[in-house]
C-alpha cells in the first residue's frame, strides 16, 4: 500500500505563491512483503504452542499413561474429589476419576491406578478413608503381604473410613466422667478422705513412744508386755552369756587363751594308762605263778604265798585307777560314762 501525503495548502494569509521547488520531498513506507502469510504463520505457531503445553501437561499428569481401574465402595464420600490421589507408603499411585452414587445407596469411588504402579496392590490390600481434624481427606492403600496375587483390573474393595471427628464427642463424655470421678474422690465425704485420714493417723500413732510396736498391738497394755518380754529375754540371754563365760573359763582358764583343764585330764589319762600298764604286768606274773603252780605241786605254799602278794599289789592298783577315775571325774564334769574296763 502506497501512503501519500499531499502537500500543505497555502493559507489565507500568505500573498505570495507557493512552487513545488519549495517543498521538502516527503519519504514514504515500503510494504511489507508478504504480511498476511507472516501473519497466519505466527498464529498458527501460537496455537501450535499451546496446544504442545496442554499435550506436555497432561502427558505429565499420566493422561496417556496405562492405567488400570479400581472401584472403592463406602457409605460416605464426604470430602472426596475428583482428581485427589490415593496413597501407598506416601507416594500416590491411583487418582479418583470419578465419584458415583450406587443401587444400594453407597459411594462408589473410581480410581485409576497405573499399570506401573498396579504391583503394589495385592488381593490382601487393605483401602481407607481417613479424615483428620486439620487438613483434608487421604484415600491410602495397605498391602501387607506382597507375595499375594495382584489386584485384578475393575476390582470392588470397600474402603474403611477413619473419622477423627467423630471420636470428639466421645472423647468430651469420657473426659465429663473423669472430671465427675475426680470430684467424687476429692469430695469432703469421700472414701479418699477417710483413707488420707487414717493414715495421717497411722503416721501419728509411728511417730509416738510405742511406735510401730504400738501399731501392731493396738493397745499400750500389750505393747508394754512385749516390751517386758523383751527385757526378760535380754536379761536370760545376759545371762546365758555369763554361764557361757564361766564355763570357758572352767575348760580353758581364766584368760580364755591357754589351757587350764585339758592339760591335768592329760596328765591323769597318762597316770591311767601307766596304772594299766603295771596291771598288765602285774596280771602276767600271777599267770606265770599259776603255771608254776599247776607244774610244781610240792611248792604249793611258797606258790600261795607269792600269789597272796601279788594280790595284794594288784588291789592295791586297783585302788590307784579308781581314786584316779574319781579325780577325773571331778575335773571333767562333761564325762558321762565313768566306766573303766580292765583287760
Amino acid at each position: 500500500m502506497n501512503h501519500h501525503i499531499p502537500p500543505p495548502r497555502p493559507t489565507p494569509e500568505s500573498a505570495e505563491p507557493v512552487f513545488a521547488a519549495d517543498v521538502p520531498p516527503v519519504e514514504t513506507l515500503r510494504p511489507v512483503a508478504h504480511l498476511e502469510i507472516k501473519a497466519a504463520a505466527l498464529l498458527l505457531f501460537s496455537l501450535l504452542l499451546i496446544v504442545g503445553s496442554g499435550l506436555y501437561l497432561l502427558y505429565a499428569r499420566g493422561a496417556f499413561e496405562p492405567t488400570q481401574t479400581l472401584v472403592l465402595t463406602a457409605d460416605d464420600s464426604e470430602g472426596v474429589v475428583v482428581g485427589m490421589d490415593m496413597t501407598f507408603s506416601g507416594f500416590p499411585i491411583g487418582r479418583v476419576r470419578r465419584i458415583e452414587l450406587a443401587e444400594t445407596g453407597n459411594a462408589r469411588i473410581i480410581v485409576d491406578v497405573p499399570r506401573k504402579d498396579a504391583h503394589w496392590l495385592r488381593q490382601s490390600s487393605v483401602f481407607t478413608l481417613v479424615r483428620g481434624i486439620v487438613g483434608g481427606t487421604n484415600i491410602r492403600a495397605y498391602s501387607g503381604m506382597l507375595s499375594d496375587d495382584p489386584l485384578p483390573d475393575g476390582a470392588v474393595r470397600p474402603v474403611l473410613r477413619g473419622d477423627a471427628t467423630a471420636e470428639i464427642p466421645q472423647l468430651m463424655a469420657s473426659a465429663r466422667e473423669l472430671l465427675s470421678n475426680l470430684n467424687a474422690l476429692t469430695a469432703e465425704d469421700a472414701a479418699l478422705g477417710s483413707s488420707l485420714n487414717n493414715v495421717r493417723a497411722l503416721t501419728e500413732r509411728i511417730n509416738g513412744p510405742q511406735g510401730m510396736l504400738g501399731v501392731l498391738t493396738g493397745n499400750e497394755a500389750d505393747a508394754r508386755k512385749i516390751m517386758a518380754t523383751l527385757e526378760r529375754t535380754n536379761a536370760l540371754l545376759a545371762r546365758l552369756d555369763g554361764m557361757a563365760t564361766r564355763a570357758d573359763r572352767q575348760v580353758f582358764g581364766a584368760d580364755g587363751t591357754k589351757d587350764a583343764l585339758v592339760p591335768e585330764v592329760r596328765a591323769a589319762v597318762a597316770q591311767l594308762n601307766a596304772l594299766l600298764a603295771d596291771t598288765r604286768t602285774s596280771l602276767k606274773k600271777v599267770d606265770a605263778v599259776l603255771v608254776e603252780a599247776q607244774a610244781v605241786g610240792a611248792n604249793a605254799r611258797e606258790a600261795t604265798t607269792d600269789l597272796g602278794a601279788l594280790r595284794a599289789e594288784v588291789e592295791s592298783n586297783l585302788r590307784k585307777v579308781e581314786s584316779l577315775v574319781n579325780e577325773i571325774n571331778r575335773k571333767w564334769p562333761f564325762a558321762r560314762d565313768t566306766e573303766i574296763k580292765l583287760p
